[in-house]
């Protein structure tokens, strides 16, 4: 998740919100040309009620039958001049209202573009500034660092409240509404270049000691409850574990072998922290490999042991897909001003790539 869609959002919407404040009290282009409209309108309608007047009282004056409710039908070939010219000032008077409702932009080019862009759609675009800012966002996962709660390609919608409520662009949160808990799957700004969001799970909190010791998480001292399960992935989204073409060589036949090979011998999970129950997902040991880590300054392994202490206002996190995550243990903590919310559900999947439709079928809760 590598841009933030209000870069361009906010200043496109800020921009036609001002000219459209301008019009409406000071230069009152759009006004003037609907009140134009209204009066051609109006002026047309009077002037068929006229004309449709006269002409019924010219025939019954000249005692010619006809439908008042249909004077189109009336008998007029063999009349007198005076009736004819005024069947021809009625019809005419039809055409000019017909004429002037079919206007969809009467006199447009008297208004600047940006002026009917402003009316037309910085409400729309406000709307949508309003709900991805403060209320629900939503987000693709780019990786495989949370499978299985997360697969390349689901797009998650994510509440952007459950934190705090925040300006966009600016990030300061002008309203507190919560904290993270433990186990909450949060969206952030990557402290190490806050134009990317991560997505990974909260593990620590301020103030706690998080802890792992040969294959044992732990917090404040307490090992999170965990037990192996005998889980079977979806061959589908176990087949889109790696996106083809990130790595030199990787062609999607290569990418899909990469991805079988690697659940094969997978050792899945069952966690439970706070309120959520989850899967862990650990590699075989032949596919283990010990990464260093420069922020705990030593390797990384199922194996191996380590221990942090979570600083005021910044929170631990962990990929689900541990031996295949880049999370706090290689680069730190998250800061409280980077969090973006907490991801709540899965929406929509879609495999990688412009030809490939979305499905449906795997929309679920995230826990």
């Amino acid at each position: 998740m590598d841009f933030d869609f209000n870069v361009i959002l906010v200043p496109v919407t800020l921009f036609l919100g001002v000219i459209w404040l301008l019009d409406i009290v000071w230069l009152k282009q759009h006004k003037r040309e609907r009140l134009g409209h209204s009066k051609e309108q109006q002026a047309a309608e009077d002037n068929l009620a006229s004309k449709t007047q006269a002409y019924k009282n010219i025939l019954t004056e000249h005692n010619i039958e006809f439908d008042p409710q249909n004077l189109d039908a009336a008998s007029t070939d063999d009349a007198p001049m005076p009736v004819r010219q005024a069947e021809r000032e009625y019809r005419q008077a039809k055409r000019n209202v017909s004429i002037t409702s079919n206007l969809s932009e009467p006199k447009a080019s008297q208004a600047h573009f940006l002026i009917r862009w402003a009316h037309d759609y910085f409400i729309v675009l406000a709307v949508v500034l309003v709900v991805r800012s403060f209320i629900i966002e939503p987000f693709n996962i780019p990786s495989s660092s949370m499978v299985p709660t997360l697969y390349t390609g689901d797009y998650v919608a994510v509440n952007k409240y459950a934190y705090g409520i925040r300006l966009p662009l600016t990030y300061n949160k002008v309203i507190d509404t919560g904290n993270p808990e433990h186990g909450d799957v949060v969206v952030f700004r990557y402290p190490e270049n806050p134009k990317i969001y991560y997505i990974k799970r909260v593990i620590g909190l301020p103030g706690d000691s998080v802890s792992f010791n040969q294959g044992q998480l732990s917090v404040n001292g307490q090992p999170v409850p965990s037990k192996q399960v005998n889980f079977v992935a979806d061959e589908v989204l176990t087949d889109r574990l790696y996106t083809p073409w990130t790595e030199p060589g990787l062609t999607p036949e290569k990418a899909v072998l990469r991805a079988r090979n690697e659940e094969v011998g997978v050792r899945y999970y069952q966690e439970q922290l706070g309120d959520h129950t989850y899967l862990r997902r650990y590699l075989a040991p032949s596919l283990q490999v010990d990464a260093y880590s420069s922020f705990l300054n030593q390797p990384i392994s199922y194996n191996g042991d380590w221990n942090v202490v979570v600083p005021e206002g910044n929170y631990f996190v962990m990929g689900d897909n541990s031996d295949r995550s880049e999370d706090s243990r290689f680069w730190g903590f998250v800061p409280d001003e980077n969090l973006a919310g907490k991801a709540v559900y899965v929406w929509m999947h879609k495999k990688p790539g412009l030809t490939n439709l979305p499905t449906f079928k795997y929309n679920r809760s995230i826990d």
